[in-house]
């Protein structure tokens, strides 16, 4: 009798561990989820041109718009509009 009174509270031990650790892994994947950031709409990424003359990589917001292409300066801008 004393040995099935043990296994229970043996049972009951790893039965209340297993449920504690259950929601402790639970909770560090929502920590982990919620920290890392969501690509949504607000998020674009850079369009990246080339220089019409040196053909450097640039963001579409540095180049410089010209008659015919992008440039990465104002001096290659006028050296291919000449």
């Amino acid at each position: 009798m004393k040995y099935l009174i043990v296994l229970v509270v043996v049972l009951v031990g790893i039965w209340f561990w297993r449920n504690n650790r259950r929601a402790a892994l639970r909770e560090k994947a929502q920590s982990r989820a919620a920290a890392k950031p969501v690509a949504g709409p607000h998020q674009h990424a850079t369009e990246v041109v080339e220089c019409a003359v040196c053909s450097l990589h640039l963001p579409r917001i540095d180049a410089l718009p010209g008659g015919r292409g992008m440039y990465c300066s104002e001096a290659h801008r006028r050296q291919a509009e000449k």
